[in-house]
C-alpha cells in the first residue's frame, strides 16, 4: 500500500515536471517566434526631386538712403521770429519754413533803396547835361559809377536778407523740429531734417570678381527686418567706376520705389542681386539634407533586391521599399528648398522627414508630410 502511494506521488510530480517544462518550451518558442519575426516598416515621408528653372542670384546688404535728403541749416546767425511747419509735415518745395529776425537788415535796405532812387535822379538828369557840355564827362561816369554802386548795394542787402528766411529746397517729408520761436541760432544750426520719400535708393557693395555678373538695370530684390517676410523690387542704377583699395569691392546702387513711404532712409537692407540666364536644377526639400563633417547626404527610396537581381515583394504583391543613403553635392538654399548640384536625379524620390530613424537599407513605408504642400508629397512608386 505505501509502495503504491509512493508511485502515485512520483507519478503526480513527473507530471507537473512535464507540464512545467512544456510551459517553459512553449514560451521560449514564443520569444524565438517573436525575436526572429522581421521588424516592421519604418514610416517615413517622402518627396520628389523636381527640376525647376532656378534663378542665381548674388547676395549683399546694403543701406537704404532718401532719393533726396539734407539738414536743413541757416547759413547766418540770428534769433527765430516765426516756424511755419510742424514736426512730420508734408511740404513743397519753395515753402517758407523758418523767418529769422531781420530788422535790421529791412532798415539798411530801406536806406539803400533811398540812395539807390537818388543816384538815378542824379543819372537822369547828368544824362541830359552831358549832352549840352554842362557838366563833363568824367563827372557824368562818376554819376553812373555812383548808380551802380547804389544798385550793388541793394543787392547785397536784399541777398543778406532771404538768408534770414529758410524755403524748403524739394518737396519731401520734414522731421522733428529742433528750434523753438526764440532761439538764437549759431551758423549752421540744423533746425530739421527734409527727406524726399518718394523713391530710395540702397547702396550695396559686390566683391570684384562679380562686377561681370551685374549690369544698368539689373532686377533686385531688396528686403527689411521692419517689414519680415515682405520683398521689393528694384533695379540698378549705377555702377562705381572704382574698386575700393582697401576691400576690393565695388560700390553699387538700386533705385526702388516706395509706396507709402513705408521704407525709411538709413534701414539695414538685404538683397538678392538677381543673375541673368535661369537654368534648369534639381531641387529637393532642405529637410530631406543631412548636413555632417563628412558631407551631406539624404535617403533614397529604392526597392529591395533579390540575390538574382529581382525585386523582392510583400504578400500583397508590393515591392519592398527600402532607404539607399546617398552623398550629394548641395548648392544654395532658399524658400525651403536645396539645390543638388550632384547625387540625385531628376524624379528619384528622396526621403523628407522620419530619416533620423533610418539606416541604409532600412524598411521603410511612405506617408504624408504634413510640413510639405500637396504638390511637394510623393506616394509610393510601384514601377
Amino acid at each position: 500500500m505505501l509502495r503504491r502511494r509512493m508511485l502515485i506521488m512520483l507519478g503526480i510530480v513527473l507530471l507537473i515536471v512535464l507540464l512545467l517544462a512544456g510551459y517553459k518550451a512553449f514560451s521560449i518558442y514564443r520569444q524565438i517566434q517573436v525575436f526572429s519575426a522581421p521588424p516592421p516598416p519604418i514610416s517615413v515621408a517622402v518627396a520628389t526631386a523636381s527640376e525647376r528653372p532656378w534663378q542665381n542670384r548674388l547676395p549683399t546688404v546694403g543701406t537704404l538712403k532718401a532719393l533726396q535728403g539734407v539738414n536743413l541749416s541757416l547759413e547766418i546767425a540770428g534769433t527765430v521770429k516765426d516756424l511755419q511747419f510742424e514736426s512730420g509735415q508734408q511740404v513743397k518745395a519753395g515753402q517758407a519754413l523758418l523767418q529769422l529776425d531781420s530788422a535790421v537788415e529791412s532798415a539798411l535796405l530801406d536806406t539803400a533803396q533811398a540812395d539807390l532812387g537818388l543816384a538815378q535822379l542824379d543819372f537822369g538828369r547828368g544824362s541830359q547835361l552831358v549832352g549840352s557840355q554842362a557838366i563833363s564827362k568824367g563827372e557824368f561816369d562818376r554819376l553812373s559809377a555812383q548808380l551802380q554802386k547804389n544798385k550793388a548795394t541793394v543787392n547785397q542787402l536784399k541777398a543778406a536778407l532771404a538768408k534770414k528766411r529758410m524755403l524748403a529746397p524739394f518737396s519731401g517729408t520734414i522731421g522733428i523740429r529742433q528750434v523753438d520761436i526764440g532761439d538764437y541760432l549759431a551758423s549752421g544750426t540744423v533746425i530739421a531734417t527734409l527727406q524726399d520719400l518718394s523713391s530710395l535708393y540702397v547702396d550695396f557693395y559686390i566683391p570684384e570678381q562679380s562686377v561681370p555678373k551685374v549690369a544698368l538695370g539689373q532686377p533686385v530684390q531688396i528686403s527689411v527686418a521692419a517689414y519680415p517676410g515682405e520683398q521689393v523690387e528694384g533695379k540698378i542704377s549705377a555702377i562705381n567706376p572704382k574698386v575700393e583699395n582697401s576691400t576690393r569691392n565695388v560700390l553699387v546702387r538700386a533705385t526702388l520705389a516706395n509706396p507709402g513711404g513705408k521704407l525709411l532712409p538709413g534701414m539695414f537692407a538685404n538683397l538678392q542681386v538677381l543673375l541673368p540666364d535661369p537654368q534648369a536644377k534639381i531641387v529637393v526639400p532642405e529637410s530631406a539634407i543631412a548636413y555632417t563633417l563628412y558631407g551631406n547626404s539624404l535617403y533614397v527610396v529604392a526597392h529591395r533586391k533579390a540575390a538574382d537581381g529581382s525585386e523582392e515583394k510583400d504578400p500583397q504583391g508590393q515591392p519592398i521599399l527600402i532607404a539607399e543613403r546617398r552623398y550629394v553635392e548641395t548648392g544654395e538654399r532658399r524658400d525651403g528648398l536645396v539645390l543638388i548640384n550632384k547625387g540625385v536625379a531628376k524624379g528619384e524620390q528622396v526621403v523628407s522627414a522620419g530619416q533620423i530613424k533610418l539606416d541604409n537599407g532600412a524598411h521603410i513605408a511612405i506617408s504624408p508630410d504634413k510640413l510639405l504642400p500637396d504638390h511637394q508629397n510623393s506616394q509610393p512608386r510601384t514601377d
